[in-house]
């Protein structure tokens, strides 16, 4: 039975549930290659290649002596770390961040270091197993068997591990003909049974890989209408919400609103625009930093007094929304010098105005900060806030420790981010139409 994953809460990232390609066949049947073809015929920035070669199970000191003697039995399901596998793919259907073990086969040993997943549409596991599990096929949109003359997988599978692994021609065959073959005709012809398709000739097959292609379009605009019809959802039952005590609107002083004037006024010059804008997200990002937590401490002055006053309790770090973000920059550092920020581009598409996620690249150890500054001038529906802070959550930050910061926003988009995130605050300067232009980059940058 699948599971719906995207009933999990109010809101689901667009890569939840996650369109997994499950592809199997006999060593040497040439699984990578079809696979690197269906990411190549997708041409799409979001498509993940995931070998089972990396949950080979860690081996104990018998098992490694026998290894190395081409006498251990890589090609029996016993070898596989199911549970490990299954784990993680579990994690990548609810949209979370998985850690990937790094298997060595010079080694025969798992490394200490992993390779972190996150945020893939299209998912394609390959491996001799791939179609093996019951818990894995549960998970599979659709069950791929390679297939390929037994001679040519020889041929293909002693040059792999002759150029890759370095094994010698003769432990190859020692393996072939020990464990590759008998396992193949007991385990993995098997396979074949609850395939949705068998491709003969690999990459040579066009027709197949072209209806592969047909098939995984046709799942990701399903997805994509499904996304945008619960964002707009999501929009229409907070429209006329009040809003949250989590909004804090900057106040407007005669100096806050003199500077708006300044920075809204069409005819102002790009310096005293640039002048003006870093000026008021200093403000803002002052304000944010009175939602970070404090704890006491008593000082001495330089005329010997003693001051009970405040001091942070942790490290604040920032995230920038590209590119707009990169004009809170210069206000933040004159706040927080060294502060250490992160960054993701997160841009809507131009046909279906769905915010899609292009780039991440946040501060190390992100989830142990005291708190998580999100910047980003403009918010209107929401989109890429609550992907924002969607990605912060799911990298282990806490609601309670994040605060976005913005200068402009509408009332639906933070309606929207207040009801998903109810922990997450927000300090913006001005209300504005809920679906505004975005130009304050333009100004700002020049371009």
């Amino acid at each position: 039975m699948s599971v719906d994953f995207r009933s999990q809460g109010p809101y689901q990232p667009p890569w939840a549930d996650v369109c997994i390609i499950g592809i199997a066949g006999s060593s040497g049947s040439g699984k990578s290659t079809l696979s690197h073809a269906i990411v190549s015929q997708l041409n799409l920035p979001w498509v993940v290649i995931l070998s089972m070669d990396s949950f080979y199970k860690t081996l104990d000191e018998e098992s490694s002596r026998r290894a190395f003697r081409n006498e251990y039995d890589f090609d029996s399901p016993d070898a596989i770390d199911f549970d490990v596998l299954v784990d993680r793919l579990q994690d990548l259907k609810a949209g979370k961040r998985a850690e990937i073990p790094i298997y060595s086969f010079s080694k025969h040993a798992r490394e200490k270091e992993t390779t972190s997943i996150y945020s893939p549409h299209v998912l394609i596991l390959e491996g001799i197993f791939a179609l093996y599990d019951e818990r894995v096929l549960e998970l599979l949109d659709m069950k791929i068997f390679c297939d390929a003359d037994a001679d040519t997988c020889l041929s293909r599978r002693i040059l792999r591990d002759v150029s890759e692994r370095g094994r010698d021609i003769e432990g190859c065959i020692k393996q072939w003909f020990g464990f590759v073959k008998p396992n193949f005709e007991r385990y993995v012809e098997p396979q074949k049974k609850v395939a949705d398709i068998i491709v003969p000739r690999g990459i040579e097959n066009r027709v197949a890989i072209v209806m592969i292609k047909q098939y995984i379009e046709r799942k990701l605009v399903e997805k994509s209408k499904s996304h945008r019809a619960a964002l707009k959802k999501l929009g229409q039952s907070s429209e006329d919400d009040p809003l949250s005590a989590k909004v804090e609107l900057l106040e407007q002083t005669p100096q806050v609103r003199g500077m708006n004037t300044i920075i809204q006024n069409i005819d102002t010059t790009t310096e005293d625009f640039i002048f003006y804008f870093d000026r008021i997200v200093t403000l803002l990002v002052e304000h944010a930093m009175n939602n970070v937590y404090f704890k006491e401490k008593t000082i001495q002055t330089p005329t010997g007094n003693r001051y009970h006053g405040l001091t942070a309790t942790g490290e604040t770090s920032a995230v920038v929304i590209l590119r707009a973000g990169s004009t809170f920059e210069t206000g933040l550092k004159r706040v927080l010098p060294d502060c250490r920020t992160g960054r993701l581009l997160i841009q809507s598409n131009v046909r279906t105005g769905e915010p899609e996620l292009h780039y991440l690249k946040l501060p190390e150890d992100v989830r142990k900060h005291d708190g998580v500054l999100i910047l980003d001038p403009q918010m209107s529906s929401g989109g890429a806030a609550l992907m924002a802070v969607q990605i912060l959550v799911d990298h282990g930050v806490p609601e309670e420790k994040i605060v976005f910061v913005t200068y402009f926003a509408g009332r639906i988009g933070l309606n929207r981010l207040t009801k998903v995130f109810p922990g997450v605050r927000v300090v913006v300067c001005t209300i504005v139409a809920d679906f505004e232009e975005r130009w304050i980059e333009k100004r700002y940058l020049g371009c």
